[in-house]
């Protein structure tokens, strides 16, 4: 059982002496699955976030409640705690502290404080992929009232997706078919991300056949530094609330080929040791950067099942310098479902009537599914159900994910 306290000296290893004390930032559930990743490699975690009884709390080894964006609470937490490693699992987390950490000898800092700020900077990101790396992206422009919207409207034409400049993948975002559309996207974007930074990024619609996620590895070693790279995961959104993904998505050689080298180099250009998802657009052999987030990623919850190690132990592995291996074992597909959060109800389900939906959907072969009982406040979308299911083949693997999923779907 864990050790779990609020402050209070470190707790002693009956086994010995960790490989690391890591202070992880973010306690959701994602949080979760990284803290047991430490732990099966012999690390003491500290979980912190800024609501008790957080999903991670309840696994680490200690837990901190605190707001992650406040600069000198977080660093009189790792004053008081001396961890060899911190690592941000949120964007929502007071980069200039973690930069004067960075810059003392005895903790390391993953991902890089530069990783963490362009997480949330979707334009220097932006900036960083297409004016300094010269990487291939969908045409792109940045506006800061409804009137320079507008005029980029006019300048691009229609259709224009709008996002937030900071917000998770999908948060605010709306496409502009007319201009009656500008001003209620502005109000969207504003609203939904993370920040209130009154700053939008306007895209050119690509014709594209499939969005990727490359989860990519970074190491360090003797040698200097090298990435590794997972199979690609193909997704899309299925509404709001759902994500479906699966592994492999086939690519041509040339567009495998132009991923893999934009993969390698934005993430080489954040640095650091981890997983990193990159986000591209495929049309054929043409591959378009599109974003990049340096932790674990939703659609790549398809490597729980696929995998011979997850997303979340590679990059537990990554950032304690051990060996990685990113062999996949099976076509594999996952269907994920966020919980509504604000201003929307829930419908309880009886304890019997979930046991009757579980066992109805576990009967699909090579099945599993994952209930989240609803306790993740943590930045980010909430997980309601995560449904997964194994094949001889990936199209397979997606129609037992789909028929999994629409049972748990017909009881909420």
């Amino acid at each position: 059982m864990s050790d779990t306290t609020d402050g209070g000296a470190p707790a002693e290893h009956a086994a010995g002496r960790a490989t690391a004390t890591v202070l992880l930032l973010g306690a959701g559930e994602r949080s979760r699955e990284l803290v047991l990743a430490f732990q099966h490699l012999g690390a003491e975690v500290i979980a912190a976030d800024e609501y008790p009884d957080a999903p991670a709390h309840t696994v680490a080894d200690r837990s901190a409640v605190l707001t992650l964006t406040d600069g000198a609470a977080l660093t009189a937490l790792i004053d008081a705690e001396k961890p060899d490693i911190v690592v941000a699992d949120t964007g929502a987390v007071a980069t200039d502290a973690l930069i004067a950490v960075a810059e003392r000898a005895e903790v390391e800092v993953f991902p890089t404080p530069r990783s963490v700020r362009l997480s949330l900077d979707g334009e220097g990101l932006r900036r960083l992929a297409a004016d300094e790396l010269g990487l291939p992206t969908a045409p792109f422009w940045f506006a800061g009232s409804v009137e320079e919207l507008g005029a980029v409207a006019k300048h691009a034409g229609f259709p224009l997706v709008v996002k937030p400049v900071a917000a998770a993948p999908g948060e605010g975002q709306s496409v502009l078919l007319r201009p009656d559309d500008i001003e209620p996207a502005w109000r969207r974007a504003v609203a939904g991300g993370r920040l209130s930074l009154h700053r939008v990024m306007a895209e050119s619609v690509v014709e594209v056949d499939v969005e990727v996620t490359l989860l990519t590895v970074r190491t360090t070693g003797p040698a200097g530094p090298a990435v590794s790279f997972f199979e690609p995961i193909g997704h899309h959104e299925l509404d709001g609330d759902t994500v479906e993904a699966w592994q492999p998505q086939q690519l041509s050689a040339a567009a495998l080929d132009a991923a893999k080298s934009i993969a390698a180099r934005i993430v080489n250009s954040l640095g650091g040791r981890g997983l990193f998802a990159v986000e591209l657009l495929v049309r054929g052999d043409e591959v378009y950067f599109a974003d990049v987030r340096p932790r674990p990623h939703d659609t790549g919850l398809v490597t729980l099942r696929s995998q011979r190690l997850s997303e979340f132990e590679l990059h537990a592995r990554a950032i304690l310098g051990l060996p990685v291996d990113t062999i996949m074992i099976s076509p594999s597909a996952v269907e994920v479902t966020y919980r509504a959060v604000e201003g929307a109800s829930t419908v309880a389900v009886a304890g019997e009537t979930r046991r009757r939906e579980l066992a109805e959907a576990l009967a699909v072969a090579e099945s599993d599914v994952r209930v989240f009982r609803g306790t993740d406040q943590s930045a980010g979308r909430p997980w309601a159900t995560v449904a997964t299911a194994t094949a001889p083949d990936v199209i397979v693997a997606r129609d037992r994910v789909r028929r999994i999923a629409a049972v748990l779907r017909s009881h909420r």
